[in-house]
């Protein structure tokens, strides 16, 4: 029996189809995998031991490459997980060999506004609990290794306070002579947890640490995820971490994992997360679960090795970037495809009726409370508006070279000439679009998408990046700003320029990606700035380090590293049946 989603949630949707779902054995058996390549973690969820199914599958060609991204969202998110299954679904409705790649979900969203991403309705990635909850513990892993590196760090400032050169010496250890005031690093956790933006560590006695201001960022921006999402095997993850930089000494030199002498110990936390997981949709398809979410503070994409796994196992491999195209798709683009030297096919921008109407001058929706009745009735015209930053975004994924697909993800208030209004403005910017109904019909509803998928993958196209890597710092965020976002320019913070000017007078940083940090709500810097906006600066008012990932990391606005938990999180409406052990009041 297959449950309403307009009379079911989310949960109680996972949950039945849980009691038919497929084991991994059964997966990997259908995906032609050898069983040393499979490890199991109970009968539906798994890791693939990555380094044996791409040496077996070396010589086997690559099946075809689909980026899942959107237009600008508003604030409750437009479904570009479920477009992801949906596609993946009506692609098996279509007999085609296809897997999943998706992100993991951090435990902040979850519990707070936005919920998981594994989907909805009759598109999702189960089983939902542990996909929601942990899955294999790479998260923990990851917070588990960046935190060690800051136990490292505030260890050792300690020490070179209380103690000698020559004691110092006596341990083994030389004088880093760390600037207190220049500490990158801070500490991570995976909840919205704004109370610790901004802290004061080691207060007490000379024994209980070194006292200095610190902070908490949410665990998926950290350096080491964006490492994971990068990383093309252990021997690359680990060179990696040994070159993140923590801080800074009294000459402003830096000061890495390696000097502290911590990057092994960091790297053998992560050696089982380098894994991918295999799960599955609701309708039996493999799905690869790796690395994490938000791309407006981070890279924000499913992993490299997911894909390179993906795109061996399948004939098509679905992978999915953060938000919309203007910070997703372009990380995606300049940093993921650049690292990884895959060259996708197809990118698709998913898009919303009521997204659309929200850029073509709705009420702002607001999460938490009741959608504004302007979204339930037919205006063309606020579609027809809105449509203006679906076909800005439909440009830039021409920019890349790619053939763009818009998925209308369709909502049972949408209406006819609504919808024929989208068709009608995409089709003439030269983009294929497809309406799918999969969150209502799953695969089923998701036929048109996955033909128009099919037909975009088999046309040539001419992928090309936005910028070399000998192009300085200063000019890239100009042209991502002028390009992708649509600015006019770019302005610094005092702190921003003396870090930019240090940046590019620096040999071994001038070959590093650009990993943008900016809100997803809009173009600009501005989340209340909807459309296309026009006569804007992005202002800079940091800019970030991660060397070990490879790139810099210029911050935009007053966005935060730390999102906060709202009033009325989700954490309220979730529960377990003390009987049965099940979680219910996931979404």
């Amino acid at each position: 029996m297959v449950l309403d989603p307009t009379k079911h949630a989310d949960w109680e949707i996972a949950e039945e189809a849980e009691s038919r779902m497929k084991t991994v054995y059964q997966l990997a058996e259908e995906l032609g995998m050898e069983k040393e390549e499979l490890l199991p973690h109970g009968h539906y969820v798994a890791k693939l031991d990555y380094r044996k199914i791409l040496d077996r599958l070396k010589d086997k060609p690559d099946g075809k490459y689909v980026d899942v991204t959107a237009i600008s969202p508003t604030p409750l998110g437009e479904g570009k997980s479920t477009c992801a299954m949906g596609l993946v679904q009506g692609l098996g409705k279509r007999g085609k060999s296809v897997i999943g790649a998706i992100r993991q979900p951090s435990g902040g969203p979850t519990m707070n506004i936005k919920g998981s991403a594994a989907g909805g309705g009759l598109a999702q990635c189960i089983p939902l609990t542990p996909f929601s909850l942990g899955l294999t513990g790479d998260i923990n892993a990851i917070m588990n290794a960046h935190n060690l590196g800051m136990v490292a760090l505030t260890s050792r400032m300690q020490h070179e306070a209380n103690y000698t050169d020559e004691i110092l010496a006596k341990r083994g250890l030389k004088r880093l002579d760390i600037h207190p005031k220049k500490v990158e690093f801070g500490w991570i956790i995976d909840f919205c947890a704004q109370a610790l933006r901004n802290i004061t560590i080691g207060l007490g006695g000379k024994m209980d640490g070194f006292t200095m201001q610190s902070k908490f960022a949410i665990a998926v921006s950290s350096e080491i995820m964006a490492i994971l999402s990068i990383a093309t095997d252990l021997k690359d993850m680990r060179e990696r971490i040994g070159r993140i930089v923590v801080a800074y000494d009294k000459q402003d030199r830096p000061i890495t994992t390696a000097d502290l002498e911590v990057d092994g110990a960091m790297t053998a936390w992560m050696v089982d997360a380098i894994n991918p997981n295999l799960m599955q949709t609701l309708e039996g398809q493999p799905v690869l679960v790796h690395a994490g979410p938000f791309a407006n503070i981070a890279i924000g994409q499913s992993s490299v090795i997911a894909d390179r796994v993906g795109l061996k196992l399948a004939d098509y491999n679905v992978t999915e970037s953060g938000f919309g195209a203007d910070i997703g798709f372009e990380k995606f683009w300049n940093l993921k495809c650049r690292y990884s030297g895959l060259k996708p096919n197809c990118a698709v921008v998913v898009a919303t009726i009521r997204a659309l109407k929200c850029h073509g001058g709705a009420p702002i929706p607001v999460p938490g409370k009741p959608m504004p009745e302007e979204y339930t009735k037919e205006n063309v015209g606020w579609v027809e508006e809105g449509c203006k930053n679906l076909l800005h975004h439909i440009e830039t994924v021409k920019k890349a070279g790619i053939n763009p697909v818009v998925c209308i993800n369709a909502f049972y208030t949408d209406t006819d000439n609504e919808i024929k209004a989208v068709r009608r403005l995409c089709e003439a910017a030269g983009a294929r679009v497809a309406l799918s109904r999969h969150w209502e019909h799953g695969g089923e509803g998701a036929l048109e998408f996955a033909d128009a998928v099919v037909d975009a993958c088999e046309e040539p196209n001419d992928f090309k990046f936005l910028y070399d890597l000998d192009t300085p710092l200063s000019k890239r965020i100009e042209l991502i700003v002028k390009e992708v976002y649509g600015g006019d320019g770019v302005s610094y913070s005092p702190e921003a320029a003396a870090k930019l000017k240090r940046i590019e007078a620096d040999p071994d940083m001038k070959e590093m990606g650009t990993c943008m940090v900016k809100t997803h709500l809009s173009l600009s810097h501005d989340p209340n700035l909807k459309g296309v906006p026009k006569g804007w600066t992005l202002p800079i008012r940091d800019i970030l380090t991660y060397k070990g990932a490879g790139f810099v990391v210029p911050v935009a606005g007053a966005i935060s590293l730390m999102p906060g938990t709202a009033s009325d999180p989700a954490y309220r409406r979730i529960d377990v049946d003390v009987d049965t052990g099940r979680v219910k009041g996931l979404f």
